[in-house]
C-alpha cells in the first residue's frame, strides 16, 4: 500500500472531496472552499487593509497585505473560473478599510468582480460595506439547504458554511512540529479557513471549535484537512496536537 502524502511533501495532491448537508465540495490548497455543483468559489476572512489598521496603532507591518490577498485570490479564479464568488465576512479588517484600500486595489477588485457574480457576507469586523465596491451583500446568504454566514452557530446547527474562527491544525512529526491552515467538517458543517495574507490561525483543539463540533475521532466528530504547500491533506484525529 502506497503511503499517503504528508503535508510537508513537496508531492501534487488530488483535491479532497466531501460532503456537507448532501451538497459535495472541495477544499482547495488555496484555502477556499469550491462548490462544484453551482460553479461557487466560497472564501472567508480576507481582512483587507489589515496592515494599514496596525501601522495607525503604531505596529508596522508591510503594507502589502491587500494586495497579497487578492493576487492570491485572482489566481485560485483563474484556475476555478467561478460563475460566483462569496466572501463569508471580515472581508475587510475594520470599518473604514474599504476607504484605506489604495486605488490600484479597489481597481483590482472590480476586475475581479467582473468575472463573475459577487456576494458579500458582512462579518463582526466589517458590518457594513459600501455599495460602491459593487456586488450584493447580505448578513447571510440561504441555497440548497445550506446557510453561508460568517459566525458559526451554536452546536445544534446544521446545514452551515461559516468562517470567523480561522481554523488552523497542528501535528508533531520526526519531532518536528507543523502548523497550518485547515477546514473542519462533519457532515452538516464546515468551517474554512482564513484567506487573507495577515490572518492568523486558532488551533482545532481549542474549546471554540468543540463548541460547534463534538471532539475530533468520535462518532460524528468533525474532520480536518491541513493545508500544505502543495495540497489539502487529511491528518487523523489522534494526530493533532493543541498549541
Amino acid at each position: 500500500m502506497t503511503a499517503a502524502p504528508q503535508p510537508n511533501d513537496n508531492t501534487e495532491q488530488a483535491d479532497v472531496y466531501f460532503n456537507v448537508a448532501e451538497q459535495t465540495f472541495v477544499a482547495d490548497v488555496s484555502g477556499a472552499l469550491w462548490w462544484p455543483e453551482t460553479e461557487t468559489l466560497i472564501v472567508a476572512d480576507l481582512h483587507l487593509e489589515k496592515g494599514s489598521a496596525y501601522a495607525r496603532r503604531g505596529a508596522f507591518l508591510p503594507p502589502y497585505d491587500s494586495r497579497t490577498t487578492l493576487r492570491r485570490l485572482e489566481a485560485t479564479m483563474q484556475r476555478r473560473a467561478p460563475k460566483r464568488m462569496i466572501l463569508l465576512g471580515d472581508s475587510f479588517h475594520d470599518l473604514d478599510a474599504m476607504h484605506r484600500l489604495p486605488k490600484a486595489e479597489r481597481e483590482h477588485v472590480c476586475r475581479l468582480q467582473a468575472q463573475c457574480a459577487w456576494i458579500w457576507i458582512t462579518g463582526n469586523h466589517d458590518p457594513a460595506i459600501s455599495e460602491r465596491l459593487g456586488g450584493d451583500v447580505c448578513e447571510d446568504y440561504a441555497e440548497a439547504g445550506l446557510t453561508l454566514r460568517h459566525e458559526p452557530g451554536p452546536l445544534e446547527t446544521t446545514g452551515e458554511i461559516a468562517g470567523h474562527l480561522h481554523p488552523a491544525a497542528r501535528i508533531v512529526r520526526h519531532g518536528r512540529s507543523l502548523r497550518r491552515k485547515c477546514f473542519i467538517a462533519n457532515d452538516t458543517r464546515v468551517v474554512i479557513p482564513a484567506f487573507g495574507a495577515y490572518t492568523g490561525g486558532l488551533n482545532v483543539c481549542d474549546e471554540a471549535f468543540t463548541k460547534i463540533f463534538l471532539t475530533p475521532g468520535t462518532q460524528n466528530g468533525p474532520r480536518v484537512w491541513m493545508v500544505g504547500e502543495n495540497g489539502v491533506y487529511s491528518v487523523a484525529a489522534k494526530d493533532l496536537r493543541g498549541d
